[in-house]
């Protein structure tokens, strides 16, 4: 079973061509980003295939999970990790029998406990709370409360993720609360140096475990 601890990134909606958006990830993950997920909620398909497709191989090529945002069928078409759903992508029991028991099923629970037990339930593999601060990738999200963390880290067996407007300066507070990964898109992807940026909050992190 995968250890799903430390620094959680998520790609940008970008049309950058699918290499430098490999690179780029590549970058991250030598700063110490431990799963990937790749979101793109564009309409061309053929570009996120592609850009699923390559930034998939860096995260091989590097041991890193890799999992795709809210498209189970293009998860499995490239042999991805697993797979995120969200409020309306589905069922995390259907998802895993299109993946397969090894999948990571991660699944959006907002500011909701009882979405994430019930998600527990139908086999995920982690949840994910938030937003916990505003967030410039989805402004209007609901807000969670840092002590939602605490209850989930006593009331669930499987990790809870924080999203949501996360910075190194704020991040220890969720970990400190209980929340085993930090997700973060623009807290990485909009800094000049991707791998200086993803070691500021890996640095929140020590082997796995939050100091």
């Amino acid at each position: 079973m995968t250890h799903l601890d430390g620094l959680y990134l998520i790609t940008p909606d970008t049309t950058d061509a699918p290499c430098i958006l490999a690179e780029r990830v590549a970058q991250a993950i030598s700063g110490g980003a431990r799963l990937v997920q790749y979101r793109h909620k564009g309409p061309d398909r053929r570009l996120r295939h592609e850009q699923a497709t390559a930034v998939r191989s860096v995260c091989r090529l590097a041991g890193v999970p890799f999992i795709v945002n809210d498209d189970v069928a293009l998860a499995g078409e490239i042999g991805a990790d697993g797979v995120h759903l969200g409020r309306d992508d589905g069922d995390p029991i259907a998802a895993r029998r299109h993946l397969g028991d090894d999948a990571i099923i991660g699944v959006s629970c907002y500011d909701n406990l009882a979405l994430a037990k019930a998600a527990e339930q139908a086999g995920a593999s982690y949840v994910a709370f938030g937003s916990f601060f505003p967030s410039a990738t989805k402004p209007h999200a609901v807000r969670a409360s840092v002590k939602l963390l605490s209850t989930a880290r006593d009331s669930l067996r499987i990790p809870a993720v924080a999203i949501g407007g996360i910075t190194p300066q704020n991040g220890g507070l969720l970990i400190a609360a209980g929340a085993r990964m930090l997700a973060v898109v623009t807290g990485v992807f909009a800094q000049p140096d991707l791998a200086a940026a993803a070691r500021a909050y890996a640095s929140l992190f020590v082997d796995g475990d939050p100091r």
